[in-house]
């Protein structure tokens, strides 16, 4: 089973929330997801992201794959660097 961390989309139409989940890649966009770690509101100003750090570096060493937007998100939480960092020791 291939596993991806990728955002799920909710909110009302024009007004976008999303969430960001773990699930597995063969599973629809906002269908089942095996855990939520995080939400994203760029409708805020500024875009609001809130991360679970720990549960986000759990799933990436385990082999989750975060799709190029989940991993622009990490980015900018800096938990990609960490997890960069410790993956070279």
């Amino acid at each position: 089973m291939a596993v991806r961390m990728r955002l799920a989309r909710h909110g009302r139409k024009k007004r976008p929330f999303y969430r960001l989940v773990v699930a597995d890649q063969r599973a629809p966009r906002d269908g089942d997801y095996i855990e939520q770690i995080g939400t994203y509101d760029p409708m805020k100003e500024p875009s609001e992201i809130k991360i679970e750090e720990e549960r986000a570096l759990y799933w990436l060493g385990n082999g989750a794959l975060p799709s190029e937007t989940a991993r622009s998100l990490l980015v900018k939480c800096g938990i990609w660097e960490k997890f960069a960092a410790g993956k070279k020791k």
